[in-house]
């Protein structure tokens, strides 16, 4: 159990607000979220959190007390979109990451890093392939690094392609599982990136935090892959929605692959417990109730 407050960076959002939910039932503390909403929610609040409005880069003169840990995800984390959203992927993700660690080392906190598995695709060839891939790749250097210079502890993990309630369903920032739903609901064609062979390990919001709590606890100065190891291409998953598929225009950054390595995740206990065909049949099940 957590025996200190908790501060969630980007606890507003998706991942952030299921990850604060379970944080609850874990600390004696408080648990508190940092979010400036860009792609976070107050429709993803949770009861018994604080919520205080702000940029990771303002970091220190809007958190006024000492947490034991710090779960940093809010960063920018959008692969295509990063190409047109440069300015907010330098100051989210270089300029906001470096104050969330200054003040992991002023508080003597411990450091949780959110990073993205796009750093293993194709082979390792992907880590430069975006803006948004470069700047998390480069952060989890980052964090080791300063977390052996200045003796911050601190543990990175790896997130493979999340899926789950509270996902963003329309817009720019849209996730896969979460607009084919959507699509579906509406009756609109299910709109597949070029080549569609691309494969994902897609992983649930619950497992990710289950084991974002047990490498809170006891994993630390280390590499922490999530995910499932159970691989779709986009054109599979589209065939389990079902629906007419529209292929869409190849686009930059767009890995093919990438390798779960979560090894050192299982070793503390950690095994995924959710499966993707699962989910999407218990989406068929709603529709069929609905109507």
């Amino acid at each position: 159990m957590y025996l200190g407050d908790v501060l969630v960076t980007g606890g507003a959002g998706f991942v952030g607000s299921h990850l604060c939910e379970k944080l609850l039932s874990q600390t004696q503390g408080r648990v508190v979220s940092l979010d400036n909403y860009f792609t976070g929610s107050k429709d993803n609040h949770v009861e018994g959190v604080e919520y205080i409005t702000g940029d990771s880069e303002k970091i220190d003169s809007l958190i006024t007390f000492k947490p034991s840990y710090i779960f940093h995800l809010g960063e920018y984390s959008r692969v295509e979109k990063s190409f047109d959203d440069l300015e907010i992927v330098f100051s989210s993700n270089v300029i906001g990451t470096l104050k969330v660690f200054e003040f992991a080392k002023k508080t003597s906190a411990k450091i949780i890093y959110a990073g993205s598995s796009t750093k293993f695709g194709d082979d390792g060839d992907n880590a430069d392939a975006s803006p948004y891939a470069w700047s998390k790749s480069a952060n989890t250097k980052l964090i080791k690094n300063m977390g052996d210079w200045y003796g911050v502890k601190f543990a990175i993990t790896y997130f493979y392609n999340v899926y789950g309630p509270r996902e963003i369903s329309d817009g720019e920032y849209a996730t896969l599982i979460a607009l084919f739903e959507r699509k579906i609901q509406l009756g609109e064609p299910l709109t597949v990136v070029f080549p569609g062979t691309q494969k994902r390990n897609f992983t649930h919001v619950d497992d990710i935090c289950a084991a974002l709590l047990l490498i809170g606890l006891h994993g630390e100065g280390d590499n922490f892959g999530i995910g499932s190891d159970e691989a779709f291409s986009v054109l599979e998953i589209a065939e389990l929605f079902g629906g007419k598929i529209e292929m869409l225009p190849e686009r930059r950054g767009n890995r093919m692959t990438a390798d779960v390595v979560s090894h050192k995740t299982r070793k503390l206990g950690w095994s995924p417990k959710r499966a993707l065909k699962d989910y999407i049949a218990s989406i068929h099940d709603k529709r069929g109730n609905l109507k």
